[in-house]
C-alpha cells in the first residue's frame, strides 16, 4: 500500500497503527493525521529510536499492510 492510500484512509487504518505502536497514545495517533514524516518522528520519539530505525520500521509496516 503507497502512502497516499494511507494518508487517504487515515481513520481506518488508525487502529492498525494503535496495535503495532501500543506506547502511541490517542493523541499521537490523531496529530499524525496520515502523515508519514510525522509518525515517523511520534514513533522515534516514543520508542527512543533513531529516525533512520523509526523510519525503517514504518516502512516495513507499509509493506505489510
Amino acid at each position: 500500500m503507497n502512502w497516499d492510500l494511507i494518508e487517504g484512509k487515515w481513520k481506518e487504518i488508525k487502529g492498525q497503527v494503535r496495535s503495532k505502536w501500543a506506547k502511541l497514545t490517542d493523541d499521537d495517533v490523531e496529530a499524525v493525521g496520515g502523515k508519514k514524516d510525522e509518525l515517523i518522528g511520534r514513533v522515534q520519539q516514543r520508542y527512543g529510536m533513531h529516525r533512520d530505525a523509526a523510519e525503517a520500521e514504518v516502512d516495513s509496516w507499509i509493506k505489510e499492510i
